[in-house]
């Protein structure tokens, strides 16, 4: 009987209720020698998207973004792995670089920029904090990326030889501004979270000056002003994060040391 070779390549995907995201996600990664998709507390049809796909699934509940993540990881058998999120497309080019630099890549991680899109519309510029990333550290050799502890933007550890390809993913970020302004609430939701378990409340001096230097980096130092009123916007949006993680955050605090009164 011949055995089946180990996959060379695995690809992952970690996804909580993305069944009209997931095809064009996976159907990008065809080229991988296995799918492996983390299903997280999903409730909808994301299960038989990747039956359809022949991607091995593995279904739970993690509260916490990096225990899931680093599950994933642990159940690709694959000695290189290409971390994507639902949203996220592998071009044709940049699948075909990532074939032929494993073959000789040092084991480490790889830096993969993106081509970041509101809608059907790419925007270029005025990307960062939390608004979403020009790049990161998507293909990497089992072992040399670990995920830390945190809701939103937890900290990665790389380790091993770094680099960086020039094939892109293509980043489907938000549909429009109203999906935008969602992600922001959300996501400030889980920062205030993080800031009050942790308790790394920041003060309200930093926190105003991070609402001006997040707007500035935003519009000015990496060109929103390019963009329009989608510039003005990420700008906008980058600024109120910290403010609103802040202010959620001590609200949280409150709540927590002061026990619900019930009704007298």
């Amino acid at each position: 009987m011949t055995e089946t070779p180990a996959p060379a390549l695995s690809a992952l995907v970690v996804a909580h209720n993305e069944e009209d995201a997931l095809p064009g996600c996976l159907a990008g990664l065809a080229f991988a020698d296995e799918i492996v998709v983390v299903l997280d507390r999903c409730t909808d049809g994301s299960k038989s998207v990747c039956d359809r796909f022949g991607a091995r699934v593995l279904e739970g509940a993690w509260e916490i973004e990096h225990d899931r993540r680093n599950t994933g990881i642990a159940a690709c058998t694959g000695p290189w792995i290409l971390e994507v999120d639902a949203d996220e497309h592998v071009t044709p080019a940049l699948a075909e670089e990532i074939r032929e630099r494993i073959k000789t890549a040092a084991p480490g991680c790889y830096l993969i920029w993106f081509n970041n899109y509101v809608g059907p519309r790419r925007i270029a510029h005025g990307w960062g904090a939390y608004n979403g990333v020009a790049a990161k550290y998507a293909l990497f050799a089992k072992g040399h990326k670990v995920w830390g502890e945190a809701r939103v933007h937890p900290p990665i550890t790389l380790t091993g030889a770094k680099g960086e390809l020039s094939g892109r993913i293509d980043h489907y970020v938000d549909q429009d501004l109203s999906d935008m302004f969602a992600r922001l609430n959300g996501y400030s939701q889980k920062a205030a979270e993080d800031m009050v378990d942790h308790g790394t409340i920041p003060s309200r001096w930093k926190t105003c000056r991070r609402f001006f230097s997040r707007g500035y980096k935003s519009y000015v130092a990496r060109k929103g002003y390019k963009e329009g009123g989608m510039g003005v916007a990420l700008a906008l949006f980058s600024a109120l994060y910290p403010v609103l993680s802040y202010l959620k955050a001590q609200e949280l605090k409150a709540r927590r040391a002061s026990p619900e009164q019930g009704p007298s």
